[in-house]
């Protein structure tokens, strides 16, 4: 499907969505409200785990088939030194920034909630978020086992190993039969990747009633001066991300926002950042990233690189700390901060990871984890704009280092092959130049 008629259809779905949404909430009481959510929740479902279907071989045939293309080269070492330096200072930077913002803002003053004196299930569990589980969780048992559950950081070590050798085997006895399957699989996953995303439309309308009947507006309301201080701060944050875009990029920045705004509003419908991984990969290649980086950089950023994610846990630990009138000096709030920036990189395959995160602090602080239940009932609208933002992060990532890279040579022939790629119809002439 054209990229412009898909986000037109987007548009028009999320708007279809929060009126079919508003009808149900109002017209239906609560049981009733909640059968019909669970309905178009099903397509919801079906949409996300086809996404999940196709994240895993993707993200596979496009690391390995962009380790062939570097050959020996040493520049994995170098994009992966510039790809970890532009996460560590967009993460403090994220976190910095929402604790800032909860500072100036006061987001829970005032509320003077008393602190429970009994321990609150809280419906999340934190066992599973801890530095050395995130290490070892790091480098997989299986890669069948990885395969299977998606673990995405798991897939690009073992497709580090694997496209590295047979690069190495490449170089030593020529192009072998692995490589060119590699290559056919990639053309493959991009195809089924159009068939899966032109359903895209129908899942985020599903998704908004589903949020919208149970919800309604009057959530939005209630708590729309949290909601919009910040939003206040994620538009701050994409300043702040487009302005060292801009150094690096200079007037191409606008024109990458251009291509990744597609990927970008499916992120912030579907509050999935799965949904939009094929999408940016798409875009990116569309945008002149070449495949050897996008495929690198772009799943090391799903790890590593959540800026809305990060910006957000800081922001509401300070809150949740300010509804209980709970004053934290300078000197906690750094720790806070530190200790988020450690533990915020071990949310990849971790459920509902942003509320984790949280309520890991919460209980490292001495903070009250009941203050998980103030922030619940609006994740889901908070959770769409941090992940857009994360796609956002993740795209300016993907092309600064590619920038700095800058191998012309090698881009050109890239490029040939993205276009075959993004466009099967074209002859095969028009598609890789075998001679080069």
């Amino acid at each position: 499907m054209n990229q412009k008629i898909l986000l037109k259809y987007i548009l028009i779905a999320i708007i279809s969505g929060i009126l079919v949404g508003w009808v149900c909430h109002s017209t239906l009481n609560i049981m009733q409200a909640t059968d019909i959510a669970s309905y178009f929740k099903i397509v919801t479902d079906v949409f996300l785990r086809l996404i999940k279907m196709i994240i895993a071989p993707l993200v596979f045939a496009t690391i390995v088939s962009g380790l062939i293309s570097m050959g020996k080269s040493s520049s994995l070492g170098s994009i992966t030194f510039k790809a970890m330096g532009w996460f560590i200072c967009a993460s403090l930077i994220s976190l910095m920034l929402g604790m800032g913002l909860a500072n100036i803002f006061q987001p829970g003053a005032g509320m003077n909630l008393s602190i429970p004196k009994e321990v609150v299930d809280i419906g999340v569990s934190t066992s599973s978020l801890s530095l050395q589980t995130f290490i070892t969780h790091i480098f997989p048992r299986s890669f069948a086992e990885a395969m299977a559950n998606n673990e995405i950081l798991q897939i690009l070590v073992f497709s580090i190993f694997f496209g590295s050798a047979l690069a190495y085997v490449q170089h030593q006895s020529g192009n072998t039969i692995i490589g060119r399957i590699i290559n056919e699989l990639c053309k493959v996953m991009f195809r089924i990747t159009d068939y899966v995303m032109a359903f895209a439309p129908i899942a985020v309308f599903a998704a908004i009633v589903s949020a919208i009947a149970i919800q309604g507006p009057k959530l939005i309301i209630d708590y729309g001066i949290f909601i919009a201080e910040f939003y206040i701060g994620l538009l701050i944050l994409w300043s702040i991300l487009i302005f060292f875009g801009y150094i690096f990029l200079k007037k191409d920045i606008f024109r990458l926002l251009k291509v990744v705004r597609e990927p970008t509003i499916l992120a912030f419908a579907t509050a999935s950042s799965e949904s939009a991984y094929p999408k940016t990969m798409e875009a990116l290649n569309k945008f002149g990233v070449p495949k050897r980086i996008t495929s690198f950089v772009l799943p090391l950023g799903y790890s590593f690189n959540l800026d809305g994610s990060m910006m957000y846990v800081a922001f509401a630990v300070l809150f949740i700390a300010q509804a209980y009138n709970i004053d934290l000096s300078f000197t906690q709030q750094l720790l806070i901060l530190f200790t988020l920036m450690i533990t915020s990189k071990g949310i990849a395959g971790v459920s509902r990871a942003s509320i984790v995160v949280i309520a890991s602090t919460l209980a490292m602080f001495k903070l009250p984890e009941a203050g998980i239940l103030l922030i619940l009932a609006i994740d889901q609208f908070l959770d769409m704009g941090r992940t857009a933002t994360n796609v956002i992060g993740n795209s300016i990532a993907t092309a600064v280092v590619a920038r700095s890279e800058g191998n012309k040579y090698e881009d050109i022939i890239e490029q040939k092959e993205i276009i075959h790629l993004a466009d099967p119809i074209l002859p095969a002439s028009q598609g890789i130049d075998k001679s080069l």
